[in-house]
């Protein structure tokens, strides 16, 4: 029903226009678009020109750390990574938006530039399926703060990661003021629950450190349940409390 007819865009929070021009004053016009600065210059009041934006900047910001190298069921986290974000890139290149990408570990990995057309969306998908990290770990923050210095504009971004990483709460809330911010949290089953096949060999994906595990004990089960249903909820808490929304999706499920 609206004179602009979009997609997805609706769904986004923000005003959607764009400065254009400045422009006299003229009877009926809107008193709060005065530009009290250049009617200061000119001693006539101007008003601010606004224009409906009706091209989207989509930023993908993907966590390629060495966590995401672990699944249980039917793929790893980072093939359902790829998969939501290569689903979003290909959107996006329909509604004739431009789309980047900002691949990061515990540092700043990759970053392709917003842009236009199939032959960029077919080389964000190359790299989403053949890049490989440099490191293993994990700094969402380091990302955030690498979206906010590079991309000016305001843009609707995807934050796509398991969320395995510490003090990103302010760095999140900063991105989120400046941008339409989007969380997506990957996990696995396996990772809230422990099942009970005796003694195993863990190893942590990010720091190579490995234990032995009792998995026989009900009280090792308990504890991991609890600290990973913890984890869990401290996200959500952080994520929320930034003013972002958050969709969560396990390894496995469609």
């Amino acid at each position: 029903r609206q004179v602009f007819s979009g997609q997805y865009h609706s769904v986004f929070k923000g005003r959607g226009m764009a400065f254009s021009e400045v422009r006299e004053y003229q009877y009926g016009d809107d008193v709060r678009a005065i530009d009290w600065n250049v009617t200061a210059r000119f001693n006539k009041p101007y008003i601010k020109i606004f224009e409906e934006e009706r091209e989207l900047t989509v930023m993908l910001l993907i966590d390629i750390s060495g966590s995401n190298n672990f699944g249980t069921d039917t793929s790893f986290k980072l093939d359902v990574i790829t998969e939501i974000a290569a689903v979003l890139a290909f959107s996006a290149i329909q509604n004739n938006d431009k789309v980047g990408v900002i691949f990061f570990s515990d540092k700043i990995e990759k970053f392709i530039p917003p842009k236009k057309g199939s032959s960029h969306i077919l080389r964000i998908i190359r790299e989403l399926v053949d890049f490989k990290a440099d490191k293993k770990g994990t700094d969402i923050a380091e990302a955030l703060k690498y979206l906010t210095s590079v991309i000016k504009k305001r843009c609707t971004a995807f934050l796509i990661s398991d969320f395995i990483s510490e003090s990103y709460a302010d760095a999140l809330k900063i991105a989120s003021k400046k941008h339409d911010l989007m969380a997506i949290r990957i996990s696995d089953v396996r990772e809230s629950t422990m099942p009970n096949v005796g003694m195993v060999q863990l190893k942590d994906a990010e720091t190579g450190e490995v234990i032995w595990v009792d998995t026989s004990s009900k009280e090792v089960r308990n504890h991991f349940t609890q600290n990973a249903k913890k984890f869990s909820e401290n996200v959500v808490d952080i994520v929320k409390n930034s003013g972002v929304d958050l969709a969560e999706l396990k390894t496995g499920e469609d």
